[in-house]
């Protein structure tokens, strides 16, 4: 499959009037496939999976997100075409590499053939040979522009931690200019972010930002995101809206009494829940970058509001409530539907 080049856009420049969104970012993994786990994805594109037409809609969506004032943007080798898609729309654009902050992800393999349902979405391997091969496929569609390259969901088992051949590439990269983070999920998210603060190469720390799910069910690593923070990682938050959970798109009938405590605190705050969720993560004084995963434009603007909200001490009480074990979470998260 080839891309055709994106038409250039009137408007979209290296500088813009809007205030800048400095602490709001657009996430790619829900713009770079046909299939995604997200609520309503498939609504969202709408089922509209030709290659050229979601390269369009991308672009649509990443230009609503420049046009606001958004400057960070977060792709992965296993979003399937979101590298492409983005690096086709910086170059189209004609955006200044250092007007934007990029960022990628090695170590996930998109499997899925541009299928909404596949045998296996994404093939998961923190090795030497994986990471040779992604950062060579990421240089081609970013190069000149990406400024961090993170370990795509890092775990205890996969051994990437330890693993001192991908660790010393790494550090060579970093030694290239590339800052080197890292993203996590799963119930032992604070675990792993711990052992990853003690890894070092010859001498320095070698990572310097981590990707990891806060949200308003799931806080488990908030502790361990601040003691990062303190040590000086830049700290990006994905999932803010747990997938769609925290959203108006959550009819399940277990979640009636979670629903009800939010929308009465984002009637009580005049907005809407994704942005009431947002606005909890922009809380947190240790999150540098909250992270947007809106595949429309709609829901763009929607969670763009999330810094206006007047996130107070009574929505902080009250929505402890709806907290989830950590376990549970991740159970309910990795029964989401591909569609």
């Amino acid at each position: 499959m080839t891309i055709d080049p994106l038409p250039a856009t009137a408007g979209v420049e290296s500088s813009h009037p809007l205030p800048i969104m400095k602490r709001l970012g657009l996430g790619l993994a829900a713009l770079g496939r046909p299939g995604y786990i997200n609520l309503g994805h498939g609504a969202d594109l709408p089922h509209a999976y030709a290659l050229e037409a979601m390269q369009r809609h991308s672009a649509t969506v990443l230009d609503a997100a420049w046009q606001a004032g958004v400057r960070y943007f977060d792709a992965a080798r296993s979003y399937g075409r979101a590298e492409e898609f983005l690096g086709h729309w910086l170059h189209s654009r004609n955006v200044q590499p250092n007007a934007v902050y990029i960022a990628s992800k090695w170590g996930y393999t998109y499997t899925a053939d541009w299928q909404v349902v596949a045998a296996q979405h994404e093939v998961k391997e923190h090795s030497l040979a994986v990471l040779q091969r992604q950062w060579q496929e990421t240089q081609r569609s970013l190069q000149g522009y990406l400024c961090l390259y993170q370990i795509h969901s890092a775990t205890l088992e996969s051994g990437v931690l330890t693993n001192h051949a991908v660790l010393n590439a790494l550090a060579a990269l970093k030694a290239q200019g590339v800052a080197i983070g890292l993203s996590l999920s799963g119930a032992n998210q604070a675990a792993v972010l711990e052992q990853a603060l003690q890894v070092q190469v010859d001498g320095a720390p070698l990572f310097a930002a981590v990707q990891a799910t806060w949200n308003l069910l799931e806080p488990s690593a908030g502790l361990q995101l601040q003691i990062a923070y303190e040590q000086g990682l830049r700290i990006i938050v994905k999932e803010a809206l747990a997938n769609g959970r925290l959203t108006a798109r959550n009819q399940a009938a277990s979640f009636a009494a979670s629903r009800q405590l939010l929308e009465s605190q984002a009637a009580r705050l005049a907005t809407t829940l994704d942005a009431l969720a947002l606005a909890a993560v922009l809380a947190q004084p240790w999150a540098d970058i909250v992270l947007s995963g809106a595949a429309t434009v709609a829901q763009l603007q929607s969670n763009l509001r999330a810094p206006d909200i007047a996130w107070d001490a009574e929505a902080e009480a009250v929505l402890a409530s709806i907290r989830e074990p950590a376990s549970q979470y991740w159970k309910t998260r990795s029964a989401l539907a591909w569609n």
